[in-house]
């Protein structure tokens, strides 16, 4: 996401992540066999570190 992104922006994008991060976690839940859990446990981590950088992003405008 561009540096120069609005207010609106980022809190659509983080709720979007928020949401992603929340259905992860409900998949995972229900997930069996190692190679899922690790793709899943993969994916989360992604999402977390994209939430955390856009979090990053919203704490230096506000």
């Amino acid at each position: 996401m561009p540096e120069n992104a609005s207010q609106t922006e980022l809190d659509e994008r983080i709720a979007l992540l928020r949401r992603n991060i929340a259905e992860l976690m409900e998949q995972a839940t229900g997930a069996s066999g190692a190679a899922v859990e690790e793709a899943l446990a993969d994916r989360l981590s992604e999402q977390q570190d994209m939430l955390n950088e856009l979090l990053k992003q919203r704490d230096a405008k506000g």
